[in-house]
């Protein structure tokens, strides 16, 4: 079987996407105001950004202008104004989860402090507007434009994680589906797919036709790419081997296939019993898993990933796309859900 075309892609330029991330860093660490702020801010915020994952966020940033027929280097600034804001949202939600590890890495709460971790990530949070506000490349009505998509994925995703926080908190269980759908779209895919994509179009000077597809294409895929991460929580084979595998049977998360589960009444009340004792037993984290399979809900949700992949690629039919970014576009609505049998 021959590899994804889109992870071809991002192993390609995974380094180069690390160095452009880490090069907002070296400046302050070189020269700084005094050499505790170094200590306490930029070298802990660099060293996490440093075991950053695929880097998937900022490669989609290019990729939109590309697709557009605009050059790539411009949009670097917003590239990586995306991945700080993806660092931000993880140091944050590791906070909020009391996770453990981020990447087979102890979270920055746990080895920093929660104090200095919060402020880490509104370090990264406020890099995510600096960053392109001192792009002198970009125009100032292209800087507007993008830092309009950003300030708005950012609320979005706030709103996406306010759902996801409060429901565990009031202890909700009366969640339809169509509410998964609404909190995943906020909290994953504006920020993992669809901003990004737009904003490397505007910078590309897209046409609004163009903009708009690649924008429906990232809500799409980007919600496929969060099924497929709950999927993988549960029944991934890599993931089996990671301390944090089933955490959100543990945190209590309401997934698509803990809501779609809660529907069947022969599963509902024991599964509703596990979730809430907040448990770390194994066996009774692999009978929650049963649960959900024997009702379906673990088929359901790779099938409506699969579902979603194919919508994303629908968006694109037939929109004036550079040839070689649309198949990297594709190829990527497939990565999302290929990364589990």
């Amino acid at each position: 079987m021959s590899k994804n075309l889109f992870a071809e892609y991002l192993e390609k330029y995974h380094d180069k996407l690390d160095g452009l991330v880490a090069a907002y860093y070296e400046d302050s660490i070189a020269n700084p105001d005094a050499p505790d702020i170094v200590r306490y801010l930029y070298r802990p915020l660099s060293a996490y950004s440093a075991n950053g994952g695929k880097r998937h966020r900022p490669a989609v940033c290019l990729l939109g202008c590309a697709a557009v027929g605009g050059d790539p280097r411009l949009a670097t600034s917003a590239a990586v104004a995306v991945e700080h804001f993806h660092l931000a949202a993880l140091i944050h939600d590791d906070i909020a989860d009391e996770g453990e590890l981020r990447h087979g890495e102890p979270c920055l709460h746990l080895t920093e402090g929660v104090g200095l971790a919060i402020n880490d990530g509104d370090l990264a949070l406020s890099q995510v507007t600096g960053i392109v506000l001192h792009d002198d490349r970009l125009s100032d009505s292209v800087k507007v434009r993008v830092l309009n998509e950003l300030v708005d994925m950012t609320t979005r995703t706030i709103e996406g994680q306010a759902l996801d926080i409060g429901w565990a908190r009031d202890n909700r269980w009366d969640l339809s589906v169509d509410d998964y759908l609404t909190m995943a779209s906020h909290k994953t895919a504006y920020y993992s797919v669809a901003v990004p994509l737009v904003c490397g179009a505007i910078i590309g000077e897209g046409t609004p036709e163009q903009i708009e597809a690649l924008r429906a294409f990232g809500m799409a895929s980007g919600l496929a790419f969060q099924l497929q991460d709950d999927l993988l929580n549960l029944v991934g084979e890599q993931e089996s081997t990671k301390k944090d595998f089933r955490n959100d049977i543990t945190e209590g998360k309401r997934t698509l296939m803990v809501v779609y589960s809660l529907g069947k009444p022969e599963v509902a009340g024991e599964l509703r019993q596990i979730l809430s004792s907040h448990t770390t037993d194994p066996a009774q984290l692999e009978r929650a898993v049963e649960l959900m399979q024997s009702c379906g809900a673990i088929d359901y949700a790779r099938d409506y990933s699969r579902e979603l992949a194919e919508k994303a690629k629908a968006h694109l039919v037939g929109v004036p796309l550079q040839d070689r970014p649309r198949k990297l576009l594709l190829s990527m609505a497939d990565f999302f859900v290929d990364r589990i049998a």
